[in-house]
């Protein structure tokens, strides 16, 4: 949307994130797939991961950020205008998460959707609650990032299953109250010809499941390694130098820089691109490793929580994903 056709600016006014309680290390993961804690920190940076309990789903993740932004916020559900989820691991194929966030957190009045976008999902719904406030349409947009990837992991393939943590983390966007803070700019991007680079093969209506899906063992994450870090490394680094310069700024303008968490190389790459000091990339895919839809809001809960960003900061978000899927979003802080 042209600058001049927005009625508001969206403004984050809370964040918040969920991690679960149980913590795997590269040892346990040594002790399930042939690899090591040396090969995994040093292609990787991951050191361990959180993941749910078998029968705990997504929405549980989900709930507990939604529950928790309206505490921070001070806020009741039937503040809320609309839930968006961006998730690939939904509880089931319908409803929508986001349908049982909003039951969850009491938002009686709130419609909700889920958005499938992978790793570039968070980025894709802040952008997208966004319009919904600039557009004058809603007060409140409840974001949420939340993926059980764990759901997902083939423990005899050392080349994914190294890689995922489960962990979910959210936003309240609200109206600007002073006009400047908000979202300012975005570009996101799709290209559908590269889906084979990074899929979950089986459970969907192409192939429904069945004995011979689950013995071929086709619901689990697949990828391309290679060609999927050399095309994370060239987006992320290109839509975010892209969007900085498109606003006449340069990287020592930005206060904070919170990439998808997929690899620290990845996001080593990105900021020497865009000339920024690594004290402003927020990093915590050693903890937490790749949460997918979840990499970014975690983190910018934490930089939130830690007093990293004060009224008037400009902080970006970049995330690449399986669609193929990128994007970045500039946001001005303050609410």
């Amino acid at each position: 949307m042209a600058e001049t056709e927005k009625k508001f600016r969206a403004a984050i006014t809370a964040t918040a994130r969920f991690l679960p309680d149980k913590v795997v290390t590269n040892a346990d993961i040594e002790k399930l797939v042939d690899t090591s804690d040396e090969w995994i920190r040093t292609r990787t940076g991951i050191v361990e991961r959180r993941f749910l309990e078998e029968d705990e789903p997504t929405s549980k993740m989900a709930i507990a950020v939604g529950a928790d932004l309206l505490r921070k916020r001070g806020l009741s559900g039937d503040d809320i205008d609309l839930i968006i989820v961006a998730t690939i691991t939904p509880d089931m194929v319908f409803p929508a998460t986001a349908c049982l966030v909003q039951h969850g957190i009491g938002a009686n009045r709130a419609w909700a959707y889920d958005l499938s976008a992978a790793c570039s999902g968070f980025v894709y719904a802040i952008t997208a609650g966004a319009q919904f406030i600039e557009t004058g349409a809603h007060r409140r947009v409840m974001v949420i990032g939340a993926d059980k990837m764990s759901m997902l992991l083939d423990f005899t393939d050392r080349t994914t299953c190294v890689l995922f943590g489960d962990g979910a983390g959210g936003v309240i966007l609200e109206r600007s109250e002073d006009g400047a803070a908000g979202l300012l700019d975005f570009e996101l991007y799709a290209d559908g010809s590269s889906v084979d680079c990074l899929y979950v093969k089986a459970g969907g209506s192409r192939a429904p499941a069945t004995h011979q899906t689950v013995d071929a063992r086709e619901h689990y994450v697949r990828q391309e390694g290679a060609t999927v870090f050399k095309f994370a490394v060239s987006k992320m680094a290109e839509v975010s130098v892209s969007l900085i310069e498109r606003n006449g700024l340069t990287g020592t303008d930005l206060k904070l820089f919170v990439p998808h968490q997929a690899n620290k190389r990845i996001i080593d790459a990105a900021a020497e691109r865009m000339d920024l000091p690594k004290d402003r990339v927020v990093l915590n895919i050693d903890r937490c490793a790749n949460t997918t839809a979840a990499t970014i809001p975690i983190a910018l809960s934490e930089a939130d929580d830690d007093g990293r960003l004060q009224s008037g900061d400009l902080l970006l978000m970049t995330g690449v994903g399986g669609g193929l899927t990128w994007g970045s979003a500039l946001f001005r802080w303050g609410h």
